[in-house]
């Protein structure tokens, strides 16, 4: 399939999914989220007070949820990723969160209390960490064994897999990735830094198989050797490294990894608070703690929790105990001037303009 088609379907796709039904409960709230991020291990304090699930809907990308949310789509609770919420908070989508209210608030660790911008004053905040992870490239080691030894997004760009690679239509992901691969930082950017970017953002669409915002057809092609590589997140990676696939998840020496912090915001129109507080609570207790590390590599904000796991989970997952180690590893992905401006452009980029 030509790149231009994988594009076209993928994005048809996403956009199915975001206009079909969910079936809602009454009386309960609705989780408005990543796809993993809404399983059912996430969900047990709520469903052991409520006897019964809250409602779920799920967005490939914090772009995609704050576009429906405009559009006048009401959730109670959203699980964006600490980069975003400010901008959602500015848009008036938005109450605070009293963190008193929350039984596992004293128990996340003090560095992600301290985001810019989360916290309203001391007892309310935008933002409720749930977890943290990592972007970068993961990549089918045992098919391009040639960067196993020396790992480099430039496999990206790589003419010998051209149509085996994939990348996101996240700007967060993959606008950010690419300005890094060359060296520019992406939150400081310059007018001539960008057009830079914007040129290799074109040999990255010719370049590859498919541009998607759906990790499951990503992770599909990787398994099956369609793809070669591709822009992930460490859940992605954990999840085909958990099922046997041959992979990697790229740390290159001259790049290192993004990091980022997601979690809970509250709609302003959210219709039970008290149900509200319980399903974020049940998103950060011991045993959404250890799912979170073992099926998908993703630390949890909950510190006592993750106190308790092993250190061959830990080291299963690729994760430090503590997340001031893991935070000071990587590039912390905050937020991008001039979103709007950029999320633009790489459309116009992806669509041959």
């Amino acid at each position: 399939m030509s790149s231009l088609k994988s594009v076209i379907l993928a994005s048809a796709v996403s956009l199915a999914a975001i206009l079909s039904p969910v079936a809602a409960q009454e009386g309960e709230v609705t989780l408005f989220t990543f796809e993993t991020l809404a399983n059912d291990p996430l969900l047990t304090e709520y469903v052991a007070k409520y006897g019964a699930k809250p409602n779920t809907a799920v967005f490939a990308d914090e772009d995609e949820a704050f576009a429906k949310m405009r559009a006048g789509y009401v959730p109670d609770v959203m699980g964006p990723c600490s980069y975003e919420f400010g901008r959602w908070q500015e848009a008036g989508l938005l109450q605070p969160i009293d963190v008193t209210k929350l039984k596992y608030w004293p128990v996340i660790a003090p560095t992600l209390k301290k985001i810019p911008g989360a916290m309203v004053d001391e007892t309310h905040a935008w933002f409720v960490p749930q977890y943290f992870a990592q972007t970068s490239v993961t990549y089918r080691k045992d098919l391009a064994p040639e960067y196993a030894a020396n790992e480099s997004w430039k496999i990206l760009f790589d003419p010998k897999y051209q149509g085996k690679v994939a990348a996101l239509e996240g700007v967060d992901d993959t606008v950010t990735l690419v300005a890094k691969s060359m060296g520019i930082d992406p939150y400081k950017m310059s007018e001539e830094q960008w057009t830079e970017v914007q040129g290799k953002l074109r040999e990255l669409v010719a370049n590859a198989g498919i541009i998607t915002t759906d990790q499951s057809t990503i992770a599909q092609g990787l398994t099956s050797g369609d793809l070669v590589a591709a822009i992930t997140w460490s859940d992605s990676w954990a999840t085909l490294k958990n099922e046997g696939v041959d992979v990697g998840f790229m740390n290159p020496a001259d790049t290192g990894r993004f990091t980022y912090v997601c979690g809970f915001v509250l709609h302003k129109d959210a219709k039970n608070i008290d149900k509200a507080y319980t399903l974020m609570d049940s998103g950060l207790d011991e045993a959404a703690a250890r799912y979170l590390v073992t099926e998908y590599s993703n630390g949890s904000a909950n510190a006592e929790a993750m106190g308790k796991l092993t250190d061959e989970e830990l080291n299963n997952a690729g994760l430090p105990r503590d997340v001031e180690t893991f935070l000071s590893t990587g590039t912390f992905q905050v937020r991008l001037p001039n979103k709007d401006a950029i999320i633009k452009a790489w459309a116009d980029i992806r669509a041959g303009l």
